[in-house]
């Protein structure tokens, strides 16, 4: 049956019923309700998390409905990097959830991400003013990596996020 409502459901994932603005559809969307019955269905079928929940937040802007397919996708699929790292994207750019987006990207480069996620994960709790955790991620990164130009980069980066403290 989730098969079946996933092929219905991709014919039309740039269908908004009811808009709130141009290019953003009133939230909990007919897309929303048709991946949430997919997932419901198939908690499994990781394709309906990734990609409904890209077309909800990218394609049709129901933010809230995203969120609640991205929530759910990143606690479905807890290893696995990409959803969280979408996910990230849709909680800093959308949502404009800093702290959450952090999260979520320390999380994706624990599973496996790209190692600069780390350092955007450091740099969003740093402007969000919490440079004691900035600095724990950027110094654990330093400790759990070979690369001395990254390195040197993430002592900066540590040094730089002192400064603007110090002359408080």
């Amino acid at each position: 049956m989730a098969d079946t409502i996933w092929i219905r459901a991709i014919q039309d994932f740039d269908y908004c019923e009811q808009k709130k603005a141009e290019n953003v559809c009133v939230d909990n969307s007919w897309l929303y309700h048709m991946v949430d019955a997919i997932t419901e269905l198939s908690p499994k079928f990781r394709v309906a998390y990734s990609n409904g929940s890209l077309a909800l937040s990218v394609i049709i802007s129901d933010i809230e409905g995203a969120t609640k397919i991205f929530d759910k996708g990143v606690k479905e699929f807890p290893n696995d990097w990409t959803i969280q790292y979408h996910a990230a994207y849709h909680y800093l750019y959308e949502v404009k959830d800093r702290k959450r987006a952090a999260e979520l990207l320390l999380q994706a480069g624990n599973n496996g991400a790209p190692a600069w996620v780390f350092t955007l994960a450091g740099r969003l709790y740093s402007d969000e003013g919490n440079f004691e955790l900035a600095e724990s991620v950027l110094q654990e990164m330093i400790q759990n990596n070979q690369d001395p130009v990254l390195i040197k980069r993430l002592q900066d980066k540590i040094n730089s996020m002192k400064k603007p403290a110090a002359s408080k």
